[in-house]
């Protein structure tokens, strides 16, 4: 015979810190009814004492503390997506009685939110078929099934899928070492999981089926073939919609597509992983490697520059061996092994430690614009957002603990500065602390932590914690910056570093006459040219500003006769630093306009006989459609405002 629980009075303690007595035989949906009922149509799940996930109908037996999950928290946001693909699994086993259904998880990249592996027996489905998943998909949510949880031994559960056919469920209970497992239900329909889950699923409004691909069972090639569905979700159509238009947009500003359009770049099957800049793809490149240059110079940075293979006994001292080993290429060179540089920091601490230094010196900052190394698989590559080789715009600063927060502090104004040159005035900001695998004493890890966090805080700048994601060698500021489309990037980089000091045996001489260890940061702001570039590709579309443009304007000529005065013209533009292409074909100027408008340039400069006989230019701003006509002096004017 089974004993119930005695009902008792507890407290529930909410976020703000009050709290409400409560009754342990009444669930958290039933709480929020009677007390927080604006969230009666939001809330997801409920997050228990800042560490457990339950579902609303979970009835609190003692006190806790709650925070109830809407879609705008990362977990709520993970229960919605997995309670969608529990209504994608029971869409297809209505459609298809013999499907079989492997695992549904959420994930955070690729062609969706969420998916499911499923064996359709001997039937091809393909993205002909996603329109009629989601139509039953949408009736499922229409009836308003409520979802429950129950709780069998893992001998009984096996027992359940067998007898139903479930092959693959019953397979993974097999491998579980619990002696329970958790089942959740939605009108006739069950399936096997952890939970929790919304509901009802008619909460579940706005989805959508984006993908079809192929995933062997378990990842094994030697298993049956899967198909695997992806799917998106939202709480509501409106945002739905705008995500959709998001991802469309963004393929239409995919660099990879655009970078071969405007003959930016290329990647060729001779160095997979590796990117080969093209002529005006390497103006832009330059064009923001002199940029920064000329920032560093103006805040006291010194250039440096060292070399790209390295001996073996510096990579182990540093703590790259070790620590860094699988994403880094080797040679050997006179029967000794050597490493190519993978990060630029051992080597510019050999450069400091080439000399002594006077406390007077200090702060001593290095910048380097070097090109690394890193050993990525094949399939995480992706356009110059992931590549092989990349260079950094590197910078190390050796300074003392007294100025340490000094220069975070600079290093923070520096970085949004060259932010909001290129139109980022959004940004989200993050502390990642101490990883499991790192180097360093707990003291060490525990200052260079707090003041990243006392830096950002004197700033005023609000942070979340990545826990566990620094460098080995110490913790960081990560900087993301917000795109047009509401995008974020993760770029900009300021690291504390105790660790390497020590194994370089770095020093100067402090003002008691004493030999000090400096503290050493590394900060990056692009994070790597090439990704940034990337980035800015997407972010502008290719319409870059004029300072920035690989070819800022092209002149055309309506006829022949007019190619002397556009040369002459282009002649004088390029004398005083423009970027500039000519267009002196027999041609109509329709056809040329029409070309010179897909090249993206700023301005297209139209030369006929009015304008030579004038002595005067007609131009046409990119994205507008009427043509102004004005002196050369006056367009010089123009674009000198423009840069």
């Amino acid at each position: 015979m089974s004993v119930s629980n005695p009902i008792k009075t507890i407290e529930i303690q909410l976020p703000d810190g009050s709290s409400k007595p409560w009754s342990t035989d009444q669930s958290f949906q039933e709480f929020i009814l009677e007390f927080l009922p604006f969230l009666k149509s939001k809330a997801l799940g409920v997050e228990l004492d800042g560490t457990t996930l339950v579902d609303l109908s979970y009835k609190p037996q003692t006190n806790c503390k709650v925070k109830f999950l809407t879609f705008q928290d990362k977990d709520g946001k993970e229960i919605f997506h997995h309670s969608t693909a529990h209504l994608l699994g029971q869409a297809v086993q209505r459609l298809w009685k013999d499907a079989k259904l492997t695992v549904g998880p959420v994930i955070e990249t690729g062609p969706g939110f969420f998916y499911y592996d499923i064996d359709f027996a001997e039937e091809v489905i393909t993205t002909d078929h996603l329109p009629k998943i989601e139509a039953e998909m949408a009736k499922i949510v229409k009836e308003g099934l409520d979802v429950h949880r129950s709780i069998l031994t893992r001998k009984d559960a096996i027992a359940k899928f067998e007898k139903e056919g479930e092959i693959y469920k019953a397979e993974l209970i097999a491998g579980f070492t619990d002696d329970t497992v958790s089942l959740y239900g939605q009108g006739e329909w069950y399936d096997l999981c952890r939970g929790p889950h919304v509901p009802n699923t008619s909460l579940l409004r706005a989805f959508k089926l984006t993908a079809i691909s192929g995933a062997y069972w378990k990842a094994n090639k030697d298993n049956k073939m899967l198909t695997r569905i992806y799917g998106v979700s939202f709480p509501s159509k409106k945002e739905l919609d705008d995500y959709i238009f998001q991802i469309e947009e963004a393929k239409k500003r995919d660099h990879r597509k655009l970078g071969k359009e405007m003959d930016l770049f290329s990647f060729q099957d001779e160095a997979p992983g590796f990117p080969f800049w093209h002529p005006k793809g390497t103006i832009l490149w330059n064009t923001l490697a002199e940029y920064i240059r000329s920032e560093c110079f103006q805040r006291g940075y010194q250039e440096i520059k060292t070399p790209a293979i390295l001996n073996s006994t510096l990579w182990k001292r540093s703590g790259h061996w070790d620590n860094f080993h699988e994403n880094m290429y080797f040679t050997q060179i006179d029967e000794e092994d050597f490493a190519v540089k993978p990060m630029n920091c051992p080597g510019c601490s050999l450069v400091f430690k080439h000399h002594m230094h006077s406390y007077r010196e200090l702060p001593i900052r290095y910048m380097e614009l070097g090109t690394v190394h890193r050993h990525e698989l094949s399939g995480v590559l992706h356009g110059l957002f992931r590549v092989r080789a990349f260079t950094q715009d590197d910078a190390h600063i050796f300074c003392s603990q007294e100025t340490l927060q000094a220069e975070v502090k600079a290093i923070i104004d520096f970085t949004f500065d060259v932010y909001r040159k290129f139109g980022f005035t959004e940004f989200l900001t993050f502390v990642a602390t101490r990883p499991e695998k790192s180097q360093g004493s707990d003291e060490d890890w525990e200052l260079a932590t707090n003041s990243l966090k006392t830096s950002l805080q004197d700033n005023g700048l609000e942070f979340g914690i990545k826990e566990g994601e620094g460098a080995f060698y110490g913790p960081k500021i990560e900087f993301n910056i917000k795109d047009s489309l509401g995008r974020l990037w993760q770029c900009g980089t300021i690291q504390v570093d105790f660790s390497m000091p020590n194994r370089f045996e770095l020093e100067y001489t402090a003002n008691d006459g004493k030999k000090h260890r400096p503290v050493m940061l590394h900060r990056a702001i692009y994070g790597s040219l090439e990704r940034f570039i990337g980035i800015l590709i997407e972010h502008f579309e290719g319409k870059f500003p004029l300072w920035l443009s690989p070819v800022q304007m092209r002149i055309l000529t309506v006829a022949e006769p007019h190619s002397d005065y556009a040369s002459d013209l282009a002649s004088e533009l390029t004398s005083q630093g423009y970027r500039i292409e000519t267009d002196l074909r027999n041609e109509k100027i329709g056809a040329k306009i029409r070309e010179a408008i897909l090249r993206k340039v700023n301005y297209l400069v139209i030369i006929g006989d009015k304008e030579v006989a004038g002595n005067t230019v007609s131009i046409r701003k990119r994205g507008e459609e009427t043509t102004e006509s004005m002196d050369k002096n006056a367009f010089f004017q123009l674009l000198s405002s423009d840069l």
